[in-house]
């Protein structure tokens, strides 16, 4: 046989390898429940690859660029030796540029290589480590074969050259199915097309957790499962967005608990989920074998991990399903958030608080308490922090400035209650749509235009998951509406005497989680202070620990994360951190020690027009 038709036999050896090994990886993705499969969405494979994740692996200009040449590399030459191989042309020119793309590959696999030598803590060891030289010998392989035809050369440089492609090939092709670095390609392109969250691509934020049904089928042994305990629990896309982590760290290195030390590493979660669900048993339980319960509760739903992913995979979505069997099936709900959930089915605030008592402390303010069929502007929603004494000045400072602009605004009175944020992060679904559902009945009896709240929690609950359950609302926080008053000139900060230099601190749930980081800024710079931005800020902040109940579950670490975000903001050496969040100003207010002066924006805005 020639050398020639040697490499075509190699081909299509290697074709039904990896037709092999897929059908093996998916049948272990069968194995999840089912959920929408859309054909077509493979034609949106290449726009999502070159634009929504490479707008993420460009964050890093480096490991962009040889990701772009090796993959790019190994496409073409996966193409090119398909036609000129596979279908036995051996034409000249294609092996030309068989060259050029082996060339392109092994450019890419050399800065990997390098990028290797030295590796950040964060990056996977073990095979990964193998794989620049793998995909090196295929790419060189190749690149003999472009420059030196196969029939043409003698038998050892054509063994040499088949032996190298063989090597190479096979941890394209064959390790995939035993778990292989590479079936992150594979896993991942295929997770492109049928991903969770299809509304995520183009640019475009998807936030807003799924409904958990409440009446599932009965187990065959007659149980009812509510969430997530096993593989098989998850959606089949779920468990492929799994198979397509790269270990590249990114999101260990974003996490904010793993900064604490807290027992939760994201990058490890997500391959315990894949283990779980290759060993071959997608009905044995994930905790607490492979999963501390602990590392759970010690997410605190930030999406830090979600942001820095170049996959493009919904960790917190997984924390949450796997929380919801923890808190509904199995009743286990760490220190006092069991408390807070209590308290809020019995009376719709987390405290315990008397309903009477959210606006007690704004008598002397002469609020206008909507009532049914009344026609207001804008319905303002205190959250849970009016409850709170150094919230309600955030608070006051609010109403005077809407009172000054002379906005056509109200509240409810004692008949707002919690909208069930706490409960839906903490896994407690059930508590959340008695809460959300209550409340889309109570807000259709009042002809409001928008929505405003100061807490950015409230904010993407209503905006975002109450239309899964027909609540549909124009939802606006404080800043952005204070700064549109400052822009029409409805309010006139007067420029501070010296310059005061400030630091903001986005929260969660304003940037990551709704795309909100420029009002407060454009607030901030209307009132003529200096603005310091800390190293991590806009839409990579650091979180301020105060999300995803994480106050209430309290899992020890080694360090406090409002600490840490304390210490990013005085680097900056600025005297004051502005915040647009109740949660994030208890959170840093409670660092102990000489630290920055925490103010809300609406406190800063209402001192300069009171000045």
């Amino acid at each position: 046989m020639a050398a020639d038709h040697w490499l075509t036999a190699l081909f299509w050896v290697q074709a039904i390898a990896f037709s092999i090994a897929l059908g093996r990886r998916a049948r272990l993705w069968a194995t999840g429940r089912s959920a929408p499969l859309h054909w077509p969405a493979l034609l949106s494979i290449p726009q999502r690859y070159f634009v929504d994740l490479h707008r993420i692996v460009a964050r890093d200009p480096y490991i962009a660029r040889a990701h772009m040449a090796t993959a790019g590399g190994a496409v073409a030459l996966l193409g090119l030796v398909a036609l000129n191989y596979g279908l036995a042309l051996y034409a000249h020119v294609l092996d030309s540029l068989i060259a050029l793309a082996a060339l392109g590959m092994l450019a890419g696999t050399a800065a990997v290589a390098l990028r290797r030598l030295s590796p950040p803590p964060r990056l996977s060891r073990g095979p990964w480590m193998r794989l620049p030289w793998t995909l090196a010998a295929c790419a060189t392989g190749l690149l003999l074969v472009g420059l030196v035809p196969l029939a043409a050369a003698g038998p050892v440089i054509a063994l040499f050259t088949l032996l190298l492609v063989l090597v190479g090939s096979l941890e394209l092709t064959w390790a995939p199915a035993f778990g292989g670095p590479m079936k992150h390609a594979t896993a991942g392109l295929l997770h492109l097309a049928f991903h969770p969250r299809p509304e995520r691509f183009g640019g475009r934020h998807a936030t807003a957790l799924l409904p958990l049904q409440l009446a599932p089928q009965p187990e065959a042994d007659g149980s009812v499962r509510l969430g997530v305990q096993r593989p098989a629990d998850f959606r089949w896309n779920q468990l492929l967005a799994f198979d397509a982590c790269v270990q590249c760290g990114k999101c260990e290195a974003a996490c904010p608990a793993y900064a604490a030390e807290q027992p939760l590493n994201p990058k490890q979660l997500i391959q315990n989920l894949v283990r779980g669900m290759s060993r071959g048993a997608p009905d044995q339980p994930l905790l607490p074998g492979l999963i501390d319960p602990q590392t759970l509760w010690a997410c605190t739903t930030c999406r830090a991990c979600v942001q820095e992913c170049p996959m493009l995979i919904e960790h917190v979505d997984a924390v949450v399903d796997l929380r919801r069997f923890q808190t509904l099936t199995v009743g286990d709900v760490p220190a006092t958030a069991a408390q807070s959930l209590q308290q809020l089915r019995l009376t719709g605030s987390q405290g315990g608080f008397a309903a009477a008592d959210r606006f007690a402390w704004a008598l002397d303010l002469e609020l206008r308490v909507l009532r049914p069929r009344e026609r207001v502007e804008y319905l303002l929603l205190a959250g849970e922090g009016s409850y709170e004494p150094r919230y309600q000045r955030t608070l006051r400072a609010i109403i005077r400035l809407l009172q000054r602009a002379q906005v056509d605004f109200a509240i409810l009175g004692e008949a707002e209650r919690d909208c069930g944020d706490l409960a839906r992060r903490l896994g407690d679904e059930a508590t959340f749509d008695a809460l959300a559902r209550a409340n889309i009945r109570l807000l259709a009896s009042y002809p409001f235009k928008r929505l405003l709240t100061a807490d950015p929690h409230v904010l993407h609950c209503l905006r975002n998951e109450y239309p899964a359950l027909g609540g549909h609302y124009e939802v606006v926080h404080h800043t952005t509406l204070l700064a549109e008053l400052v822009r029409t000139r409805k309010l006139a900060p007067q420029s501070p005497a010296s310059t005061v230099a400030v630091t903001y601190h986005d929260p969660c749930y304003l940037g990551r989680y709704n795309g909100e980081t420029e009002a407060p800024r454009e607030l901030l710079r209307g009132i003529g202070v200096e603005l310091r931005e800390m190293q991590r800020s806009g839409l990579r902040a650091r979180c301020c620990g105060g999300g995803g109940g994480a106050p209430l579950t309290d899992i020890p670490g080694k360090r406090r994360i409002p600490d840490m975000r304390v210490d990013d903001a005085r680097q900056t050496r600025a005297p004051v951190i502005a915040v647009a969040c109740p949660g994030c100003t208890a959170m840093l207010e409670g660092v102990i020690g000489r630290r920055p002066e925490i103010l809300d924006v609406a406190e800063i805005l209402a001192a300069s027009v009171q000045a």
